[in-house]
Order: structure tokens, then sequence, then C-alpha cells
């Protein structure tokens, strides 16, 4: 059986080597668009931190490994344009523009995400960049080493935009912010956006939040101008990190169905509307665990397993997978922020009648060194108690605090379950009363 595979990060190579544990005789080709295979993306804005890092750093396994050691034919700069359904191929173009066409048996899209690029003008002149793939890693690094950057402007104000704020700083470069919509993490409660807001004007950057970018040129002498409706910031760089999209064009083509923000529609097997077609990792919908309903939320951790279940499918092994909670985890300089589930207004969007609750507590037992303030939002719904949702900042503590509150909405717990839920308590850890309890016992009166 001939195994294709469109994409080799997470979820491609995952499949791939999945497969071939499964089934070693099995045929599996793997064809991606660019020179690198399974690397780690997220940590990108951490590498380009560190000008002495390599950004070779970030790869886990060259193509040539996978090859030599499980015999996969991972095919690089092969861009795949075109699935034909009816005869079973894949059509494209090699990195010499040469034309190939790849037979399949089964086949799994795993084409990720691209950067969303607003229609601005300036928006291609050199030296304004962006970072999703390793390729634009090695470019935006270049470009830092390579001439004194003093200023940065960052398009966006999402996961890699504050990310790279902290890399830059690192650095010694100023940095600003500036997006067309008000608000910093408007999904955020306000309570523990001021928080975020806050720690990013302690480290100087610029939040420039309510401002639509209407230009960007080239200054003379060097350097851009970036022109909003009443301001123009200078700087000597500019990253545009306002989103991404589904790479899903190829598989709509096809005539496979797609779902919310144009992702390919997969089942819990992680099949398309084609029985012959898969579909896994960025470029892919799920089934969120509170709601039931197709969402589009492009995580590391899920494009790894969805790609495992494709193959474990693929080879006759039946997994499903039963949905996301939508949890993520990222640093803010010194803050460590977290989220799982549904806001307040996603929350209402879906039906429920929620209810919130926010605190503020501390991240150790009281009197005990290093302890710090630690934000808990908490969202239920008044009709069935359930708990819907969870948000949390601080120095320390939510990382993986956060994940409680996850395996909660995944159990479907109610608030009131939850709050007597065993957590661990020691000083140096937390208070007897885990900041999470404490906040679902205050949930719970309003509930």
């Amino acid at each position: 059986m001939d195994f294709v595979i469109i994409g080799g990060d997470a979820a491609g190579m995952s499949a791939a080597s999945r497969a071939k544990r499964h089934q070693p005789n099995l045929r599996v080709t793997v064809l991606e668009m660019t020179r690198d295979v399974s690397y780690s993306a997220c940590g990108m804005p951490y590498n380009i931190a560190d000008p002495q890092r390599d950004m070779d750093d970030l790869v886990v396994r060259e193509a040539a490994v996978f090859e030599k050691k499980q015999g996969i034919r991972v095919r690089l700069r092969h861009e795949a344009r075109r699935i034909d359904p009816e005869s079973r191929r894949v059509e494209g173009v090699d990195a010499d523009g040469r034309p190939f066409s790849s037979p399949y048996d089964r086949l799994l899209i795993a084409t990720g995400a691209s950067p969303i690029l607003p229609k601005i003008p300036g928006i291609k002149l050199p030296g304004v960049l962006v970072l999703k793939n390793l390729e634009d890693g090695r470019r935006l690094k270049h470009y830092l080493s390579g001439r004194k950057i003093g200023r940065v402007v960052i398009i966006g104000m999402g996961y890699i935009a504050l990310e790279m704020c902290e890399a830059l700083a690192a650095r010694g470069i100023a940095v600003d912010m500036i997006k067309p919509r008000p608000g910093l993490l408007p999904w955020m409660d306000s309570e523990l956006s001021a928080r975020v807001r806050a720690e990013l004007e302690a480290h100087g950057v610029g939040i420039h939040d309510g401002r639509a970018v209407e230009n960007i040129t080239a200054a003379p002498g060097g350097g851009f101008k970036v022109g909003a409706a009443d301001m123009t910031i200078s700087c000597d760089m500019v990253i545009v990190a306002a989103g991404i999209s589904p790479n899903s064009r190829i598989a709509a083509d096809a005539g496979l169905e797609t779902g919310p923000m144009g992702a390919v529609s997969v089942d819990a097997t992680l099949r398309t509307s084609n029985p012959y077609i898969y579909s896994a990792g960025d470029c892919a919908d799920a089934f969120h665990v509170v709601t039931g309903k197709r969402v589009w939320i492009p995580l590391a951790l899920r494009a790894n397993r969805a790609g495992w279940a494709a193959a474990d499918n693929i080879c006759g092994i039946e997994t499903r997978l039963s949905g996301i909670a939508g949890t993520a985890v990222f640093k803010v300089f010194d803050l460590e922020v977290a989220c799982t589930g549904l806001t307040q207004n996603e929350a209402t969007t879906a039906g429920f009648l929620p209810e919130t609750v926010t605190i503020k507590t501390r991240s150790r037992a009281h009197a005990h060194p290093g302890s710090a303030s630690i934000h808990v939002h908490l969202v239920g719904d008044r009709e069935t108690g359930r708990l819907l949702g969870a948000q949390m900042v601080g120095r320390e503590g939510c990382a993986h605090r956060i994940n409680a509150a996850a395996v909660a909405l995944h159990a479907h717990m109610t608030v009131a379950d939850f709050s007597q839920s065993d957590l661990a308590y020691a000083p140096p850890f937390g208070p007897v009363w885990d900041p999470l309890l404490t906040a679902a016992n205050q949930l719970l009166k309003k509930l």
C-alpha cells in the first residue's frame, strides 16, 4: 500500500513514523515543500533571543535519518499543488520546477498553516518578515545579525508577537506592537489582561492597540516607517504576527469538505469527506470537548496526536480522538499565561448560561519565601453547573496548574466536582487551598 503524506512537520512525520512501526513494509512517501522536517517551531522565539545559537538546533530529526533508519521516503522541496481523488494521485513540482505525480492508496494532508499577511502597502518589502517555519526563523535571525537593529515594530499581539517581544528585548532591541482591534488579548478576562499589559509596559514595550496600520514605507537612509491613522513609528525591521490560517486550499480544490476558518473537516478518526484521504495538524479542524462542535485551534500536541491517530486508522487500528479543550500556555517576560476551555463570550455563543469569577491569591503557602500573586479566572454554566473554562496569569504556578482544569473539562466535571478534587499541597508549591480550588469555591457561590 502506498501511503503519501503532504507536509513533513509535526503531524506528517508523526504519522509517517507511526505507520512504519505498525507496518514496516508499508511504502511511505512524504512530500515537503521546504527543506526541513521534524523541528520545534515553538522554540524559534527563544532561539532568536540568543545570537550564539544556530537555528538548526531546533531540528529534531533530519530527513536523511528518517530515510536511513525507517525507510521513509522524504521528498524535500516538493510542492504538492493538486490532488486528483479519482485517480488517487498527488501532483506538483520539485525544487527545479519539474512536475511530479505520486500515486496513493491512502493520503494524509498535513499541510499546516500559513501566516496571515494583511493587505497593507509595503507588506512585502525586504525587512518585513514573518515567523512560521524554520526558513522564516533563519531569515529573521540572519536579518537581525546582519545589521544594526535598534527598534522593531510587530504587527499583531498574539502568542508569537508576545514571545518575540521578550526575544527582541533580550537582544537589547526596543519593541512596539500595533494592531487594529482594541484590547490586548481581548479573549482574556480584563483583570488578567491588564496584568499582562503592565508586564509588557514595565519592559518598555509600546502597545498600540486599536490602530490599524495603513502603510509601511522604506525610510530614506534605511529602516522603515509604519504609518497608522494618527501616528508613525520609525523602526529598523517589521515582524508581521497577525495570526495564521489553515493551508487547506489543496483540499478544498479537491472537493473535500471544510469547516471553521476553512480548515479541512475530519471525523474522530481524522478521515475527511473522502474515504481514502485523512488530514491532521494545523490544516485540520477538531471537536471541542466542552461544546462538541467543530473548532479550529492549531496546537502542537493535537498535531502530533492526530498524526498518530491517522496512521493507526490507515493501518487498520481503529483509533478515535475525543477532541480538544484548546489548552495553551505562553510566556510574557516573567509571566506565565495559561488558558483552557471556553471564554465567557464563547460560552454564551455556544448556548450556555455562563457565570464567571476572578480571584487573586498567592502561588505558595502564606509567608513562604518567593511567593508571588496569581490570578485565576473560571467560567461555569449556571444551568448544569459544568466547568467551562479557566485562565491563569502569574509569575509561577500557572503553566502546569492549568492542566488540572483541562482534565476536568475532558471529564465534563461540574464546578462542584472540581472543587472537591484532591490536589497536591506543600508550602513551596502552593497554599493548602490550591488557587484553582479557591476559585472553584468562589464560583460555586455564584452558581
